[in-house]
């Protein structure tokens, strides 16, 4: 299996020269499936109706890309898969298509939502782009199982409880690929800007990158509240076809998960 993110130069050598003596430089901006639900945490039965949100943006910049219907999405609970594929519903995210789920707790369990995407082709980086993006819902005070893995062909399985976090906590996760931690893995880490609150100081900040040890665990400290995405990037050994010719796919296990402000008096 080769490893690492499938991202690659957009400028040549002598365009990028050009670039910069006109005094601007080309950055590529990170990709995040997304699913959103519209509460992580359920303890009252008036709260227990959920719409969940299926997009495909660079969510700090809440600059929005169509997202095709998704090959599969899927609510898992104790140990069993309810196929939410023919309940979606297209909505403009973003100004983008994306789809919802209206969503029924009806039972105390830690629920996952997660999404499998169609390949998306990103021409400017010359290759395909798969999501395996998952969110959490906890309810009625239960919260066992949200450290299993669903068996996805990547997946960043949470080592910290992901939901019922502060702002400044921090986060761990460990990659899977094929059900084996990855070493050495970049995390592509991004805040969803949804309302416009905050501006990145300069473009290094739109994306945080960390990266993972020997046995695939990463580490983040979410510095403010709202919903915090982590991206972690391989390359399949297996290529699709584009036009006649080869192309890489990016593999990506996604994780999405809320930091709160803690209430006041």
């Amino acid at each position: 299996m080769t490893k690492g993110i499938c991202r690659k130069p957009l400028l040549g050598a002598c365009a990028l020269l050009f670039c910069l003596s006109l005094g601007f430089a080309e950055t590529a901006s990170a990709h995040f499936g997304m699913v959103i639900p519209s509460k992580d945490m359920v303890l009252e039965k008036k709260d227990a109706s959920i719409e969940a949100d299926f997009a495909f943006a660079h969510p700090m910049e809440v600059n929005g890309m169509d997202l095709a219907m998704p090959e599969k999405c899927q609510l898992f609970v104790g140990g069993k898969a309810t196929d939410l594929l023919p309940s979606l519903k297209e909505k403009k995210i973003m100004d983008h298509k994306g789809y919802k789920a209206d969503i029924a707790i009806q039972r105390p369990g830690v629920y996952q939502i997660a999404m499998t995407p169609k390949p998306y082709w990103e021409e400017a980086e010359d290759c395909y782009i798969v999501h395996y993006t998952k969110a959490y819902i906890a309810a009625f005070g239960d919260e066992d199982g949200w450290q299993e893995p669903l068996g996805l062909k990547t997946e960043i399985v949470p080592l910290t409880r992901p939901f019922g976090n502060y702002a400044g906590n921090t986060f761990q996760g460990q990659v899977l690929l094929n059900g084996k931690p990855v070493a050495g893995c970049d995390v592509e880490v991004e805040y969803f800007n949804k309302d416009g609150k905050y501006k990145a100081p300069n473009d290094y900040m739109v994306t945080q990158v960390v990266r993972t040890d020997p046995n695939g665990i990463f580490t983040f400290t979410g510095p403010f509240a709202g919903w915090w995405g982590f991206a972690a990037l391989n390359t399949s050994e297996e290529k699709m076809d584009h036009e006649g010719a080869k192309k890489d796919v990016e593999l990506g296990a996604v994780l999405w998960t809320r930091f709160l402000a803690p209430v006041t008096k």
